[in-house]
């Protein structure tokens, strides 16, 4: 008898959302760098567990919009939570409970699906306060468990893993066995190399850029050719992408490129061509390649 449900992953930027999914589903399916808002529009982990197949949604950070990106990623994430048979709750342990953890309590507390709590980064935090963060967040919230894990070194994942499968209501596997997300290659070629940008530029350009993939194409030989546009706003953002003659740019394709060799098991042609576009992220036809809906 098999099970199958969804379990939306929600919570504040950087709580290691992207982390736990990867270690659920016990591979790399969504892009992780150290800075907050690193996630953009809902991914979906497939994990398996037994006989039951766990779509684990991973959701953009919650937190206050300010523009309209900001606000497509929110929109994302609360819609990443609807028909969910679980809602997971993260929370960086070693941050505490701050305003923007509280905010995301007070709109999940009147929600009907079943909520667990998720204190993340454990191995980290002080233990001291870990009781006490679950005690302050389970007077706001009716959560009906609360785990103590460490997405990055695997402490209590398993144990999450084998509660949440056991929570899923009966009925067929929505995907084949062997597919771990539903990304298309598109997609996960853009990704990849923007986590690169974030972990290379860190502060330099943390979100004034996007990854455009414009083709991506099968040789004859088996191996994968790749052109994608790096878009950014001004051309000062060009010359920090492109780096002293050229060097950062080599740096970030020869990386992106060993990272998707090794996801897709063949050889991989990557070419990067950087663009300046003002108010690119004012453009509709961004938010459809990025996976987010315009909103006014």
């Amino acid at each position: 008898m098999t099970r199958c449900g969804l379990v939306a992953v929600v919570g504040a930027p950087n709580a290691g959302k992207s982390t736990l999914v990867n270690a659920l589903v016990g591979q790399k399916v969504a892009i992780v760098s150290p800075k907050a808002q690193t996630t953009r529009a809902k991914l979906l982990g497939v994990a398996i567990e037994g006989e039951t197949q766990l779509l684990l949604v991973d959701t953009p950070g919650i937190f206050e919009p300010k523009r309209r990106l900001d606000r497509a990623m929110v929109a994302a994430a609360w819609g990443g939570a609807e028909g969910a048979d679980v809602l997971a709750l993260v929370v960086d342990a070693k941050g505490g409970i701050g305003g923007k953890v509280t905010a995301i309590a007070e709109a999940l507390k009147d929600r009907a699906e079943p909520k667990h709590l998720i204190l993340n980064k454990v191995d980290l935090a002080d233990k001291a306060k870990l009781l006490l963060h679950a005690e302050r967040l389970h007077t706001m919230v009716d959560f009906a468990e609360t785990w103590f894990v460490s997405a990055q070194t695997g402490d209590g994942v398993s144990e999450l893993k084998r509660a949440l499968a056991g929570l899923m209501p009966e009925g067929p596997w929505h995907y084949p066995e062997d597919q771990v997300s539903d990304a298309t290659e598109r997609a996960l070629a853009s990704e990849v190399t923007r986590e690169q940008l974030f972990l290379q530029l860190h502060a330099e350009l943390p979100y004034a850029s996007t990854v455009e993939t414009e083709t991506y194409a099968e040789r004859a030989d088996g191996s994968v050719e790749i052109h994608q546009q790096i878009l950014v706003e001004r051309p000062t953002q060009r010359a920090i992408v492109l780096g002293k003659g050229g060097e950062r740019i080599k740096a970030i394709g020869a990386r992106a490129r060993a990272e998707l060799t090794r996801i897709t098991g063949c050889p991989v042609h990557l070419y990067l061509h950087v663009k300046v576009k003002p108010g690119w992220d004012e453009d509709r036809s961004v938010y459809r390649d990025i996976g987010l809906d315009w909103v006014d």
